[in-house]
């Protein structure tokens, strides 16, 4: 969620609401992103959240309500691939994540949407100085609604300490494509990652039934070169998806796109997994399995976003 270019710290929260037209909210208090989650943060460091809302109207999905404190925002809503299908740019304008640094990200699909979100460039995180940085997304996606959460890839330079939380609720007949690339250390800087941690914790609840759940931590030893964890390489790429099974015929043609795809299918759940050393190898293989699932889970084709390619 990060974005070339400065901006300068302050001690005043920078907040912002928007409303479209047609909807009401009651007053900014009482629509502003939730921070209850996360701790006071140390001073000199970002506090900052982001609340989106989007709801179906007719045969459009509109963003109608969008909230941040601190920086963290989205510009304007995008439909490059018509009314359907609302695109949302993330953008995190100090350029990186420092110790300290928390960030808070809060998206509502309702009934009937469809929302996409992606970030302009990579997330910089940077070496610790003594403190954790922090980052919560929730995305709560009601009946019938489809989220699709496509950040670009997480760097995480060498003695970096983060703690990720991922929390998906998807009501009766919502649907959910996420992504997430990770990169420890930057092989093409020469920086391996060689002190620090990377915290995780994802968990996916369908109709109130929890259907993933995952957490760990990523250290240098032993997760980088163990077999049981990266075996040695720097980048892990992961897609999930729930939705309808995928049928015979679609897994195969997933399972013969990459001889280094792990693919697996639980019921309404499939994980895709790909280790490599390169966090542009671990884009394009997401990106085909990406393109081939859409169009079952979604009924959709998959036209790479314009913002990728800048």
């Amino acid at each position: 969620m990060h974005q070339a270019g400065a901006l300068l710290r302050h001690t005043g929260a920078i907040v912002a609401v928007f409303q479209a037209p047609g909807w009401h909210a009651s007053c900014c208090e009482e629509r502003m992103p939730d921070c209850s989650h996360l701790a006071p943060a140390p001073a000199a460091a970002w506090l900052a959240t982001l609340r989106l809302r989007f709801a179906r109207d007719a045969a459009t999905t509109r963003l109608v309500e969008r909230a941040h404190r601190g920086p963290l925002r989205v510009q304007k809503p995008l439909y490059p691939e018509g009314p359907g299908i609302c695109h949302a740019i993330m953008l995190h304008p100090p350029g990186g994540v420092v110790g300290g640094d928390q960030l808070g990200i809060d998206v509502v699909a309702g009934a009937g949407a469809h929302a996409f979100l992606t970030t302009p460039g990579a997330a910089k995180w940077y070496r610790a100085n003594g403190k954790v940085s922090h980052q919560r997304v929730q995305l709560r996606v009601e009946a019938g609604a489809a989220c699709e959460w496509m950040p670009q890839e997480s760097i995480f330079y060498d003695a970096a300490h983060v703690d990720l939380h991922h929390d998906v609720e998807l009501a009766t007949g919502a649907r959910y494509i996420g992504t997430e690339i990770l990169c420890f250390g930057r092989r093409a800087s020469g920086e391996r990652f060689t002190g620090g941690a990377v915290r995780q914790h994802t968990r996916i609840r369908l109709a109130g039934k929890l259907v993933w759940w995952e957490q760990g931590v990523a250290t240098p030893e032993p997760a980088m070169d163990s077999v049981l964890g990266l075996n040695g390489r720097s980048v892990c790429a992961t897609l999930i998806a729930v939705g309808p099974p995928a049928p015979p015929a679609l897994l195969a043609a997933l399972r013969a796109l990459d001889p280094a795809l792990g693919l697996t299918q639980l019921k309404s759940l499939l994980v895709a997994r790909y280790l490599c050393d390169d966090s542009e190898t671990a884009r394009q293989a997401l990106v085909r399995v990406w393109q081939h699932l859409r169009p079952h889970l979604l009924g959709c084709a998959a036209p790479l976003p314009r913002i990728w390619h800048t």
